[in-house]
């Protein structure tokens, strides 16, 4: 009898040891998957993403907590990939909004760049209107510069004819007058021969040994 007692009460310190052991393997469990999503809620970078996928981790460490030697182990697994879910999802929500971000940048660097492309643009387009304008003018200097010398020439050579003219009136002038003066010389030569020629006539009775020619038309 009593070595049956002592058997029983073996066994029974046996169960409640073994008892002891799962229930801190439980405690174990569910203080390390409540450290990893404390950690995951904590964290300044993550633990504002996937706050359902929190939640449901949450519940499962709780029913992890409650359940019994049978579900334990399906409890178990399922707590430990809610907690991996929620690590998982926050992280892809972070990168989501990371790529999000970086997209957002690219785009404003592309603006940025468009507009300063557009800038650069408007200034070589408005450089170029200008050295088209500045060369418009000097076209129009040199157009208003050669019409000026060519009035300059037309006149220079109407002045020239006209001078031209002016000698050649001039010169037909000297020519009559040098005629005239010829024709003058010779009338007045004409008159002193005729002069001289009359004299020795009305002088003839001083030189009587010399008688005086006639001369026609004078008797």
């Amino acid at each position: 009898m009593k070595r049956f007692t002592l058997t029983v009460a073996s066994v029974g310190l046996a169960l409640i040891a073994a008892g002891s052991v799962h229930a801190r393997q439980d405690d174990i469990d569910i203080s390390r998957l409540n450290s990893s999503l404390d950690q995951l809620a904590n964290d300044p970078g993550l633990g504002s993403y996937a706050q359902a996928e929190q939640a449901r981790a949450r519940d499962a460490i709780n029913r992890l907590a409650q359940a019994g030697s049978r579900e334990r182990a399906h409890d178990l697994y399922l707590a430990e990939r809610r907690v991996d879910l929620a690590k998982a999802a926050a992280q892809l929500q972070d990168a989501q909004l990371k790529l999000t971000q970086l997209d957002r940048e690219h785009d404003q660097i592309l603006l940025d760049n468009s507009r300063r492309d557009a800038e650069m643009a408007r200034r070589e387009l408005e450089r170029q209107r200008l050295q088209y304008q500045l060369a418009q003018e000097e076209t129009a200097r040199l157009q208003q510069q050669g019409q000026e010398y060519s009035q300059a020439a037309d006149q220079a050579r109407a002045e020239a004819e006209q001078a031209k003219k002016l000698a050649a009136a001039q010169s037909k002038v000297a020519k009559a007058a040098r005629r005239e003066a010829t024709l003058a010389a010779q009338a007045a030569k004409a008159m002193r021969s005729q002069m001289q020629d009359g004299n020795p006539a009305e002088t003839a009775p001083v030189a009587p040994k010399n008688p005086a020619k006639k001369h026609p038309g004078h008797p």
